[in-house]
């Protein structure tokens, strides 16, 4: 069997993003084309060079919900050329196994994750039978996969097993692992965990099975958690991590891709800081300028919004409006969204504005004021913040204003 790209990352302590915008995305009410999934795992893989196989899983999809899923994520899975190690996802059952296991055949580093219920109550809804039952049919499953598609890595991923019986978690996750299984994927599923719950679980996972057995972390945002979360289970040596671009999954979403990486990766110290002075994540360290412009265009196919507040991607990084961190504004970041993410500088022109602030917007568009233009343009805009409601003065609203009170217009700039 060919070697398998992602279990030596994890073994060798590097992190691997399980990318989930894709399908666990459509559960969050979006869809991606076939030809987007492919453009954006080429662009994930492409933020860590000639590594993105070995930092990306990209779940490509569900093919089990329609032919056109299907043909979706075989797409992805054979035109994604090595860009990331393509998975396709299946519930736990033979007819899905197969057909997640056709859906990527022949792929460079394809996967399968099939997801079995690991605790009674999603067992019974899922499978109408005890978990333990429910647990005893992956391997079986296993086999089916590895007849249906040699070469092919199969990872099975243990639903709700925070609510599991912790011995009988780590018993089937070293079974599994010793079955041929890749990786042990342990989702929390509902979302419910505190920090100080995911790192019990993962602690106490990590010590009872051996050093074989690769855990990784599938952690839901239902309260708000899902970035603290997964850097518990960070710390309690996992490193396989499933995120999502923008946070989108199933309900409130997952931990967001950028955020994760970002945070991990912006200084060379915090990745140490949060995982031990050995920690060491990177084959190739990610090029954090394409955060932005992935985030953009995954904002743009479905339809999520990225707004004034959206961390490390939304409109609101790199911007200024008021006086103080105009004049000061590496006092008032906590890093330097132009140096790290390619994110130029905003003066923005509030309610909240200066003098200073006012004469650069102007410069900006063109215009050099004296002192007694600023301050009747910055009572204007002040006055027109309140009386519409609105923080922001468009530019546009700006130039015309300073057109009537006859501002001098610096042709120089006009003409950069």
């Amino acid at each position: 069997m060919p070697s398998d790209v992602v279990r030596e990352s994890a073994q060798a302590g590097r992190l691997v993003l399980w990318e989930e915008s894709a399908r666990d995305g459509a559960q969050g009410k979006t869809l991606m084309s076939a030809g987007f999934r492919l453009r954006l795992a080429r662009e994930q893989g492409r933020i860590f060079g000639s590594d993105g196989a070995r930092h990306v899983v990209f779940a490509a999809g569900f093919p089990s919900v329609c032919s056109e899923e299907f043909e979706a994520t075989r797409t992805v899975a054979l035109e994604s050329a090595g860009a990331v190690s393509p998975a396709a996802v299946c519930r736990a059952t033979v007819e899905d196994v197969r057909l997640a296991c056709a859906a990527v055949v022949g792929a460079a580093n394809a996967r399968v994750m099939m997801v079995v219920p690991a605790s009674d109550r999603i067992a019974e809804a899922m499978l109408h039978r005890p978990a333990r039952a429910a647990l005893g049919l992956a391997t079986d499953l296993l086999d089916a996969a590895f007849t249906a598609a040699d070469g092919v890595a199969v990872d099975v991923c243990l639903a709700d097993a925070p609510h599991a019986d912790p011995a009988l978690l780590a018993d089937q996750a070293a079974r599994l692992t010793d079955a041929g299984a890749g990786i042990i994927v342990i989702a929390d599923t509902v979302g419910d965990l505190l920090p100080s719950d995911t790192s019990r679980l993962f602690t106490g996972l990590r010590a009872a099975v051996g050093d074989e057995v690769i855990l990784a972390s599938h952690l839901h945002n239902d309260l708000g958690l899902g970035l603290a979360n997964t850097l518990e289970g960070l710390r309690a040596g996992v490193r396989v991590a499933s995120s999502s671009w923008l946070g989108v999954a199933e309900r409130s979403g997952m931990v967001a891709t950028e955020q994760l990486l970002f945070l991990l990766a912006h200084r060379e110290d915090r990745g140490r800081d949060l995982l031990g002075p050995d920690c060491d994540l990177w084959w190739t360290a990610p090029d954090l300028t394409l955060l932005p412009p992935i985030a953009r265009m995954v904002s743009a196919e479905t339809g999520i919004p990225l707004t004034v507040t959206t961390p490390i991607v939304g409109t609101g990084v790199g911007t200024i409006s008021t006086g103080t961190p105009f004049v000061h504004p590496e006092v008032f970041q906590p890093f330097d969204p132009e140096r790290l993410l390619g994110i130029e500088a905003t003066v923005l022109l509030t309610h909240l504005a200066s003098g200073r602030v006012v004469r650069a917007v102007a410069e900006r568009l063109g215009y050099r004021l004296d002192r007694a233009q600023t301050t009747t343009a910055l009572r204007w805009a002040k006055a027109r913040a309140y009386r519409r409601n609105e923080a922001v003065v468009p530019d546009e609203e700006l130039a015309s204003f300073l057109d009537g009170l006859g501002a001098a217009r610096d042709v120089s700039r006009e003409s950069q």
